[in-house]
């Protein structure tokens, strides 16, 4: 998301972003020279929510939701989503206090934008109100042309961020990139949103193949077999080969899961009581009377990273799948 800061030596308001290769500024309007500090700070800070409120309905869309019926998560996204067209408005003509009290909305979007609003009527500056709508279009914008697969200008900091859907543009672009080089080159994680990583699922599968056909191991678990040999993270490239009928699914699936993990959510009860059961008998099993008892063991609750779920750091690649030249190209 976009953030703003005061630079309190030049009075001015100034936005950062990050790209995946660094972070770029833009001074968005100069301040008026007689605000205080705590209001030009309230401005910022309006601003910055409502950037993180308008990229959540990018990494939140509603087409991840697993329904759409009134007041459903699908809904309420849904309905969050349609609020882009009434930011300006919000922004212009803000709830104010009146008779000691005052309309706050449920949309986060929205009362992001009246915070602004309230802000800059504090401010009372024409000219930084002008300059603050015409952000707040911009950023916008950027999320628009993100969902399009379209992540040049502000929209490149989607890189950045963590969505339970994958764009279809995105996929193909991710395939295009792997195909020239299926080890990941530095392109893939500085242009290409990390929930394409449904295409780097679709090459792990080709690799799969092609190293089970030359080890004679089941394709699922050639990773694995990879980890005797050399160290490597296959936990969760092992889970994908498990789901790889459905790729899509697969990815979309585990990212989302971490995401609400990422959330303070426990998604699934009943698979992780599951996972409890197995580790008691694990440690019944290995432990013996002297061996750690629950209170000794930490479990992962996904086998992603919950702060970057589709992002894996390019050093990191498993090396002893097929080399490129012998990775059949996905069908």
């Amino acid at each position: 998301m976009t953030r703003y800061s005061v630079d309190p030596d030049q009075r001015a308001l100034i936005a950062t972003w990050g790209t995946g290769e660094g972070d770029l500024a833009t001074c968005i309007a100069s301040l008026p020279a007689d605000a205080g500090t705590s209001a030009l700070l309230g401005l910022a800070r309006a601003l910055t929510q409502l950037s993180e409120a308008t990229w959540r309905t990018y990494t939140h869309p509603a087409s991840a939701a697993s329904s759409m019926e009134p007041n459903s998560e699908g809904w309420r996204r849904e309905e969050e989503r349609k609020h882009f067209s009434e930011v300006a408005d919000a922004i212009a003509k803000p709830n104010l206090p009146s008779g000691g009290s005052m309309v706050v909305s449920y949309s986060r979007l929205i009362e992001s934008a009246n915070r602004i609003g309230r802000a800059l009527h504090e401010l009372d500056d024409p000219e930084l109100t002008e300059a603050v709508l015409a952000e707040a279009t911009t950023e916008l914008a950027a999320v628009e042309n993100a969902e399009l697969g379209n992540l040049t200008g502000r929209a490149q900091q989607a890189v950045l961020l963590s969505r339970e859907d994958a764009s279809p543009v995105q996929v193909a672009a991710a395939d295009r990139i792997l195909e020239q080089d299926p080890f990941g080159p530095a392109e893939l994680f500085s242009g290409i949103d990390p929930a394409a990583a449904v295409a780097a699922a679709h090459w792990l599968a080709a690799a799969a193949e092609v190293t089970a056909d030359a080890s004679g191991h089941d394709p699922v678990h050639v990773v694995q077999e990879a980890d005797n040999i050399e160290a490597l993270p296959h936990e969760t490239p092992t889970l994908v080969l498990g789901l790889i009928d459905a790729p899509r699914e697969a990815v979309t699936g585990l990212v989302r899961h971490a995401l609400h993990i990422t959330d303070g959510l426990l998604p699934d009860p009943d698979a992780f009581r599951e996972q409890l059961d197995e580790l008691k008998e694990t440690l019944a099993e290995y432990g013996g009377d002297d061996g750690p008892d629950l209170a000794d063991v930490e479990l992962r609750l996904t086998p992603l990273d919950p702060k970057r779920p589709p992002r894996r750091p390019p050093h990191r690649h498993p090396r002893l799948l097929a080399p490129p030249q012998r990775v059949r190209r996905p069908r």
